[in-house]
């Protein structure tokens, strides 16, 4: 009796377990909730943690996030996630389309990604800015704000566009304070930046980009963290449209003088280019490995640049008078396997600066040839491996981190790794996934045809997000009307390269009932229906 008790026991929490899983995750979060490894959790839509609120989540974790939402998560100001995984038990955050028999392959961009939202500096006149993507506020006067804990976290296939230059990156800062914790996080397939931040002051350790479509590191409104073991791969047949980056820093979009400038301080970065020899066909958008302009006052030291069509550029007038006045340094470096040039300027009207003499004068070193940098096999996408061989330039040259509590000090090494078994912090839980590519375009998310997808939430109230498509670039027109055939909002009225899109519609000053939305692109018109119900 007591073994037939034990099975039937054992029986009832396999069923309640799978009961438990797949729990939709959507709307605002207004109270303290926690994610539980026993489940694994949809997110749908825009996922707020308002202000007041926590959201914890347990190590081990599995979120999913829609599709056909691009479901995102969004911390606001005052809100809080504590995503505290472990080595050996990382948080995943990924698409839907990773689980079994579903109905198509992961791919780029598959979600929205995830956005942390605070009350640090930024430098936008006002002190406050709406995030690209979902549009809401952040930025405040509190340096030393806390937006939480995120440790052992894999974000995959996240990076959507809304519109041109309006995109959500896999990871995105928003004046987060320097209180907040970002330590250990793999960013994969973003189908934008891996990373960005926008102003603020958050310190970040232990970073991954794997395979992004756009910039992998990216610096504006004036942040000024600091950074240390940062490690970037590269597709080379994936580039953005806006020309692919491993670094890209702005002070802001017209690289103006505004305060306070951005000025994060790099140490021991890896950036490995989609060019591995002389033999590698690459995408024709990848550009730079680092791209220092618009006034930015970027500090870099032991960074390792491999592969890129041109190393280091420093861009602008602002950027160069600042590097000759030493206010911004790339120290301790070293450029190889570049095609056009390792240290090079842009846009320095008539300044007296000679780059690659000042490159050498700081301590840094080129090499014509990746394999003459020594590392195991930095250029293979299915397992990169960027430990230094016996005789490495890697191991010497180095310089010296600050002992500050923050920066490991003992990392006196270019680059994000070295020889030290015992210092991979890249063991256990860093994963490197593959895409299928053996596909149809459809199912790769390559745009192949105008499409309109149906509004969602629907019914909604007030708000909702419509999805578009367009497979060449386009002057389009995203129109909303009343069933009196009124246009009673544009959403959309400007020139698009061909992509996804997606917009947010608030009806908030609209009353209840049946809607039609129309795209417009040359001789292409397609509407859709959509109920409001308040």
């Amino acid at each position: 009796m007591k073994k037939i008790l034990s099975v039937l026991l054992l029986f009832v929490l396999m069923v309640v377990k799978v009961l438990a899983q797949d729990v939709n995750l959507q709307g605002d979060i207004t109270s303290n909730t926690t994610l539980t490894s026993n489940n694994t959790y949809l997110l749908k839509g825009f996922v707020r943690v308002q202000s007041g609120a926590t959201l914890t989540i347990e190590a081990g974790t599995i979120i999913y996030g829609e599709n056909v939402s691009q479901g995102a998560l969004i911390i606001k100001p005052g809100g809080k996630i504590m995503a505290m995984g472990t080595e050996l038990n990382p948080i995943v955050f990924t698409s839907e389309y990773t689980k079994p028999n579903s109905s198509r392959n992961p791919y780029y961009g598959d979600w929205g990604g995830i956005i942390l939202l605070g009350n640090a500096k930024i430098n936008v006149p006002g002190g406050t800015a709406s995030i690209e993507g979902p549009g809401d506020s952040y930025g405040g006067n509190d340096d030393a704000d806390n937006s939480g804990t995120m440790q052992y976290v894999r974000i995959e296939y996240p990076g959507i566009a809304f519109s041109l230059n309006n995109e959500i990156n896999g990871l995105t800062f928003g004046g987060v304070g320097s209180g907040t914790v970002i330590d250990h996080i793999q960013v994969s397939y973003s189908g934008d930046d891996s990373y960005e931040w926008f102003g603020g002051s958050v310190n970040c350790k232990n970073l991954v980009a794997y395979r992004g479509w756009d910039d992998d590191f990216d610096t504006d409104f004036g942040y000024s963290g600091k950074l240390q073991f940062l490690l970037s791969v590269r597709d080379p047949e994936i580039a953005d449209q806006s020309q692919s980056n491993g670094f890209e820093s702005d002070n802001d979009g017209s690289g103006s003088l505004n305060t306070p400038r951005t000025s994060p301080t790099w140490w021991n970065v890896t950036l490995i280019g989609p060019k591995a020899n002389s033999s590698t066909t690459i995408n024709s958008l990848y550009r730079r490995g680092m791209h220092l302009r618009r006034s930015s006052l970027n500090k870099i030291s032991n960074a390792l640049i491999m592969g890129w069509p041109r190393g280091i550029v420093i861009d602008g007038t602002n950027t160069v008078q600042a590097t000759i006045n030493g206010n911004m340094w790339v120290n301790n470096s070293i450029v190889s396997g570049w095609t056009s040039a390792a240290i090079d300027t842009a846009n320095a009207g008539n300044l007296n600066f000679a780059p690659t003499t000042w490159f050498a004068n700081s301590s840094g070193r080129t090499y014509a040839n990746n394999s003459d940098v020594l590392l195991t096999d930095p250029f293979n996408l299915t397992n990169p491996n960027v430990t230094p061989l016996t005789g490495s330039p890697v191991l010497t040259g180095g310089a010296t981190p600050p002992n500050d509590g923050f920066f490991d000090a003992t990392a006196t090494f270019p680059g994000a790794l070295s020889n030290d078994p015992a210092k991979n912090w890249l063991a256990n839980w860093v994963t490197y996934p593959q895409i299928t590519t053996d596909v149809d375009d459809e199912e790769l998310g390559i745009v192949t045809e105008f499409k309109l997808e149906q509004n969602f939430p629907n019914p909604f109230n007030p708000s909702t997000v419509i999805s578009f498509s367009v497979p060449e670039a386009s002057n389009v027109k995203l129109s909303v009307y009343n069933v009196l055939g009124q246009e009673v909002a544009v959403l959309v009225n400007e020139f698009v390269n061909a992509g996804r899109y997606s917009k947010s519609f608030n009806a908030k000053d609209l009353s209840s009932g049946l809607y039609i939305y129309t795209i417009e692109a040359g001789s292409v018109s397609i509407s859709k229906k959509m109920t409001l119900l308040k």
